[in-house]
């Protein structure tokens, strides 16, 4: 071993350890605020599956919707939007694996444990643990991800499908331009290898918390203050680089499409709208896709809300 590979070991020894007494610290979150975002009739249940342990926020009546958030966020992604869908709809709100108040698997060699697919299996087996076998499902951003690989991987469960500010990610990293790396350099970030992006991370979140303006901030950074939860999410980043393109490229050689009817809806003046033929690469990995365009930021349902309920509640009746 040469003298500068022993230090560069050194260091990323010393900082792993470094980490580990950070999570040793956050084995405890401060108890969560939901109540306060949703209707009083709304309930929270935790969930085992096979391989974690899901925070829910359940409420509403008729057929089951799935909601998944995306990154740095949590289930209360939906607070503007939850009550009006609730009202046609039984809204199953999760956060998803590693995020908020779910629980952070061991990390695994290849960043599996993070993957999209046992994400997606959490969601199938939450939903069925509730009594629903089929449902429609509404992701935003990272839980958009999941809930692609979900419509993949289980075809015979989501009977249509939402995806809000996404193009699948294999699709990106085979078309990297300087672009795409200006407008998502924190994907590139958090790529790198532990505890670098996580330490940086750790910092940053702990001085937003301190100029928090509002309960949502609070609540968001209430959970990625947490170094386990911050961990998770860069896990989840190194997953779609690695085991997830893996995946993603079998299905490819495969041939296999989503078989449900897919909405995709993007921020028409935000990085994807002017990046990216949103509507013409989703429509070459369904068979029956639509989309729009809408007014707001990357978080539509926080940024546009009456819009984004419009077009939710236009797909799921039709």
């Amino acid at each position: 071993m040469t003298r500068r590979e022993l230090f560069e070991n050194s260091a990323l020894a010393a900082g792993a350890a470094a980490l580990i007494a950070q999570q040793a610290k956050a084995a405890d979150l401060p108890e969560s605020g939901w109540k306060k975002f949703f209707p009083a009739t709304f309930r929270n249940e935790r969930i085992k599956t096979s391989g974690a342990e899901i925070n829910a926020v359940i409420g509403g009546s008729g057929p089951p919707l799935l909601m998944l958030h995306g990154a740095p966020q949590s289930l209360i992604t939906w607070r503007l939007i939850a009550a009006d869908l609730a009202k046609d709809h039984t809204l199953v709100l999760c956060d998803l694996r590693g995020y908020g108040d779910s629980s952070k698997p061991a990390d695994q060699p290849d960043h599996s444990s993070q993957s999209k697919r046992p994400m997606a299996l959490d969601g199938v087996e939450v939903m069925e643990h509730l009594g629903y076998r089929q449902f429609n499902l509404v992701g935003h951003d990272r839980g958009g991800r999941v809930g692609r690989r979900m419509a993949l991987d289980h075809p015979d469960r989501v009977q249509k499908l939402v995806v809000m500010d996404i193009v699948p990610a294999h699709y990106l990293y085979s078309h990297v331009t300087i672009e795409f790396v200006q407008a998502y350099f924190h994907w590139f970030n958090y790529l790198r290898p532990a505890p670098g992006p996580e330490n940086d991370l750790k910092a940053q979140n702990d001085a937003a918390l301190e100029r928090a303006r509002d309960d949502a901030q609070r609540e968001y950074l209430r959970a990625m203050t947490n170094p386990l939860t911050i961990h998770a999410m860069c896990e989840d980043y190194r997953a779609s680089a690695s085991v997830d393109l893996k995946i993603d490229e079998a299905d490819i050689k495969a041939g296999k499409k989503i078989k449900c009817p897919l909405l995709t809806l993007w921020a028409a003046t935000g990085a994807m709208g002017k990046l990216y033929d949103v509507l013409g690469i989703w429509k070459q990995e369904g068979v029956n896709v639509s989309g729009k365009g809408l007014p707001g930021n990357h978080s539509l349902q926080e940024s546009a809300p009456k819009e984004t309920l419009a077009e939710i509640q236009s797909f799921l009746k039709a």
